[in-house]
């Protein structure tokens, strides 16, 4: 038997009914027999095309307020027979079961419903039942069916009409059918994860995509799954790659710790930030950032909490950097910024992130709450009698926004509102430390009055006696230690204050 079939009827009700026109036009000019509902039932009457209601089929009328239209023996019929089942056909003719050779269905909008922010019962009438069960019905009978299940592949379906003359391939069925429980389960999994409040388990969907030229590295593959145009508007240069956008995410969770603050500038690298400044300009706090670490800033990511004026995008010109991001740009510093062809601008959008952070692990996923805990004031416990000055607690406190967005092993050393240095990712906190202090010393900082920070507790005092001989005068640290006490003696005994936070701030 052939596997191409040539459509002869159509049902037709959908939810978005722009770009329909062409596809019901078209249909009328293949002599295709027309089903329909609703809405849907009237736009093609007004296009001046036979359509024969769905009641008629079904001796039914849409009751219970339109909740019930298609569900119907005589809908599902046409649609799920087997054209090569002699059984099948003879039931079709038995019970007078039209033979349904396309669906187009949409669905009701769920998604954009619930982001509305509408009351439940509004959310609960954009369930799709009769919709979802079409489009599944008519994708699993692929091999007869065609199954259009969203405004999106119009287009494309068109095409296939007016090229093919109405006759469809058994590989252009099933492609669309894969398109079809696609969208079926990316709905399912919506509506869960709405109602779902406890059952641990993790549903995900995104029908957004993104292809990388590579992953981290040329030899692999990579996909960004989610929406970049949510979250930004680009403005000029290359692609991201999967690198920056790892880089991008670190920027960005950062830089959210000092929304509305004074003027602040990151620079990234690595997902660690390796230069950091908060000054009463957008311009100074840059030049402060780059200073904490020069060399690394070289193609690292740039990011602002402020608007970028022309002064500060002259300085950010001179370095070559991958990508950079702020609020805004003043025109004059857009039109310098777009001096490099490749250099990436980015606007950050005010967007919600999730709260969760997904990673696989072996043959699974790892899920767990993001850190959205941001040590305060109010969270500081004084272990020490030396206690630190108002412009210390102030340092200790930036420190540890900083300390909580960096790689542990970690430590962090800040003065006057600017890092001076930091050590990441050391499988050992005292190489962390020493690091830091190799680093700030290698670019001329001086860590005498510095304030350091610390992602986790001291087991032993070797770290704050190492700090202490270096300048550090104040500590911020998680505490939790049995040992904290060693620590606590020694800065008592050398005039180093240190507060604990109760929290620790892991980031692997």
């Amino acid at each position: 038997m052939s596997t191409s079939k040539t459509i002869k009827s159509a049902l037709i009700s959908v939810f978005h009914k722009d770009g329909l026109a062409p596809i019901v036009e078209k249909l009328n000019e293949l002599n295709v027999t027309i089903y329909s509902t609703g809405g849907t039932e009237k736009f093609i009457k007004e296009l001046g095309i036979n359509v024969i209601p769905v009641d008629e089929v079904t001796s039914y009328p849409s009751i219970l307020g339109g909740r019930v239209k298609t569900l119907h023996p005589k809908v599902f019929g046409g649609i799920l027979n087997r054209q090569d089942n002699e059984s099948d056909i003879a039931e079709l003719k038995e019970y007078n079961i039209p033979q349904i050779d396309l669906v187009i269905v949409d669905l009701y909008p769920f998604e954009k419903t619930v982001a509305s922010g509408a009351p439940e019962q509004d959310i609960v009438e954009k369930i799709d039942i009769g919709g979802i069960s079409l489009i599944r019905a008519s994708a699993k009978n692929f091999k007869d069916t065609f199954t259009v299940s969203s405004m999106d592949q119009y287009e494309e379906f068109l095409a296939i009409l007016s090229e093919n003359k109405g006759t469809t391939s058994i590989e252009q069925r099933k492609k669309f059918a894969a398109k079809s429980f696609n969208i079926s389960s990316h709905y399912d999994t919506a509506i869960f994860n709405y109602f779902n409040e406890d059952e641990v388990v993790f549903k995900a969907s995104h029908q957004t995509s993104n292809t990388m030229r590579y992953g981290e590295n040329p030899h692999q593959k990579g996909y960004f799954f989610g929406d970049l145009d949510a979250m930004f508007d680009k403005l000029h240069g290359k692609e991201l790659s999967y690198n920056n956008l790892l880089d991008v995410d670190a920027a960005v969770n950062l830089m959210n710790e000092f929304i509305g603050e004074d003027p602040t500038f990151a620079v990234l690298k690595h997902n660690n930030a390796c230069g950091f400044a908060q000054r009463s300009t957008i311009k100074q706090a840059y030049l402060d950032a780059l200073a904490g670490d020069p060399v690394s800033a070289f193609g690292g990511v740039l990011i602002s909490n402020k608007e970028i004026d022309l002064e500060t995008a002259e300085e950010i010109h001179k370095l070559f950097c991958e990508v950079v991001i702020a609020p805004s740009y003043s025109d004059d510093a857009l039109a310098t910024l777009k001096g490099k062809k490749n250099r990436v601008l980015l606007i950050q959008k005010t967007t919600e992130l999730p709260i969760q952070n997904v990673r696989t692990a072996l043959n699974g996923l790892l899920v767990q709450d993001k850190d959205l805990k941001t040590d305060a004031l109010e969270d500081l416990t004084y272990v020490t009698d030396t206690k630190p000055s108002k412009n210390e607690l102030k340092d200790l406190l930036f420190a540890s926004k900083i300390c909580k967005h960096t790689k542990s092993n970690t430590i962090v050393f800040t003065k006057n509102n600017q890092l001076l240095a930091s050590g990441t990712g050391q499988t050992s906190r005292v190489d962390a430390l020493r690091q830091a202090i190799d680093k700030a010393n290698s670019f001329g900082f001086d860590l005498n009055g510095a304030v350091m920070a610390s992602d986790a507790f001291f087991p032993f005092p070797d770290c704050v006696e190492i700090a202490g001989n270096a300048g550090i005068k104040s500590v911020i640290q998680p505490g939790g230690s049995i040992k904290d006490q060693l620590s606590i003696d020694y800065c008592n005994a050398n005039n180093i204050s240190m507060v604990t936070t109760g929290t620790r701030h892991f980031k692997h």
